[in-house]
């Protein structure tokens, strides 16, 4: 499947799980293709036909910008090494979850979540331990006993019943010596954005002045905005630079900001009137440099 293919199937099975989803970011290399949004989930997308192939810059940039639009990364691909993703399995890239786009349609739209968890080595479920123990305790099992039936260590079956997970083949082996599921379902949405993970770092901005007017920033290398501004509880999707540039993006920024309720401002060198496009705020750097705190940019952008 084509990139061009495997974008317009993920934004397909989107719009069908009820998203509002963002126009598509063209410009390359990106960080992300799509956002969308469900009431108050927000998902930044990066698709991308064989998952391998996305650098660990790009993976952070993606995730960085997920943590601070209080989002969640995920990629959505078609191969990994040389094989097709598995339907109904999730999959890491630099502990962004991945997964391919029939998964993701089971998921959203038919409420299915996936159960098997690609790592080194094969397929990896998890298994109820607490229920395990209390089926083993009342079939008079012990540890032993079923490590036999199993054929791993009474070490692996004490672990199982702590909580960690198994390969499907075991898994499958333990719910017909027992006749009951075991195996639990995965909420890909639910893991840890790997950018949280002590990482709450802000970054040089790309704008003199953010930092006068007591905002904080963030800068993206592979994104439509230059960077996110934080004021408060406020976040604020900017660009800068000359006029050809900044109005190119200017309409796609908007956008973005729309999908994800936040606010935006474009800074145009040179630039001498103020504007709108859709509800991205246009304005010369003369015009942001009159600014004396964060609350006169909100203001602005929302006078």
């Amino acid at each position: 499947m084509s990139y061009e293919r495997l974008l317009q199937r993920v934004t397909s099975i989107l719009i069908m799980a009820g998203y509002a989803v963002s126009e598509r970011c063209g410009m390359r290399p990106r960080s992300f293709d799509l956002i969308a949004r469900r009431d108050d989930e927000i998902l930044i997308i990066r698709a991308v036909v064989h998952i391998d192939s996305m650098s660990e810059e790009i993976a952070h940039e993606l995730a960085a910008i997920a943590h601070f639009l209080k989002g969640k990364p995920l990629v959505v691909g078609e191969k990994a090494r040389d094989a097709e993703l598995e339907r109904g399995a999730v999959y890491l890239r630099y502990g962004i979850v991945s997964t391919s786009a029939m998964t993701l349609y089971d998921l959203f739209v038919e409420e299915i979540p996936p159960l098997v968890y690609a790592q080194p080595g094969g397929l990896y479920v998890n298994i109820n331990g607490e229920l395990l123990r209390t089926l083993r305790e009342e079939c008079n099992m012990s540890l032993g006993d079923l490590a036999s039936a199993l054929g791993v260590s009474r070490r692996t079956i004490s672990k199982y019943e702590s909580g960690m997970g198994t390969t499907l083949d075991i898994a499958c082996r333990m719910e017909e010596i027992f006749d009951t599921a075991l195996v639990e379902a995965i909420d890909p949405l639910s893991h840890p954005n790997p950018f949280e993970d002590g990482n709450e770092e802000r970054s040089a901005e790309i704008l003199p002045g953010f930092g006068r007017i007591g905002v904080e920033y963030f800068s993206t290398r592979n994104a439509p905005f230059e960077g996110l501004a934080f004021y408060g509880d406020d976040t604020i999707l900017t660009s800068y630079g000359p006029a050809q540039k900044v109005m190119r993006r200017a309409a796609l920024i908007a956008n973005l900001s729309n999908i994800t309720n936040s606010r935006a401002v474009c800074v145009i060198k040179g630039y001498n009137k103020q504007k709108r496009i859709g509800i991205a705020l246009i304005i010369g750097e003369s015009k942001f440099d009159s600014l004396e705190s964060g609350s006169d940019l909100i203001n602005l952008i929302d006078d």
